[in-house]
């Protein structure tokens, strides 16, 4: 299976921002927050990421496209929040629930890896929702290592 990642065209970046937008309410409300709080924090994570409507300077949107030329999904990559002009963040990944398992998503992780290290990226940090068990196996082998861990119980 080959993958390339294809830059997002800035025609279809209000629909990816918009479904990023939702897709990141989404898990937020898996986590405990109600729809309401997830969507006005979504909208305000997405505003300050995106305050001109596209990417920031060396921020970059990919389509993952799979070997048939389909789009199977979407990442996002550029430099993380730090002083560290080499300190770079896979800020969303997604890989379409009807094409996953199929080795896609471990393909674009490593594009990925391989367009922040042109770059001049020497770090390459990302986040992951706990109950995403998928995705943290598949970052745990392709060697990324817990950092932090935050952690909730809710009392009834």
């Amino acid at each position: 299976m080959t993958v390339t990642l294809h830059p997002l065209d800035t025609w279809f970046f209000p629909a990816w921002l918009e479904r990023s937008r939702d897709e990141y309410a989404k898990d937020l409300v898996a986590v405990g927050q109600t729809p309401e709080d997830a969507h006005r924090h979504s909208d305000e994570s997405m505003a300050r990421s995106f305050p001109s409507g596209a990417p920031g300077p060396r921020h970059a949107v990919f389509d993952v496209v799979d070997d048939a030329g389909v789009t199977a999904g979407y990442l996002w990559i550029g430099p993380d929040t730090s002083d560290d002009a080499g300190a770079w963040w896979i800020w969303d990944i997604l890989i379409d629930a009807d094409k996953r398992g199929r080795g896609l998503g471990r393909k674009a992780m490593v594009l990925g890896e391989q367009y922040a290290r042109a770059q001049g990226a020497h770090t390459l940090g990302l986040s992951v929702f706990g109950f995403n068990k998928g995705a943290r196996g598949l970052y745990e082998s392709l060697g990324y290592e817990t950092t932090s861990v935050k952690m909730l119980k809710k009392l009834g």
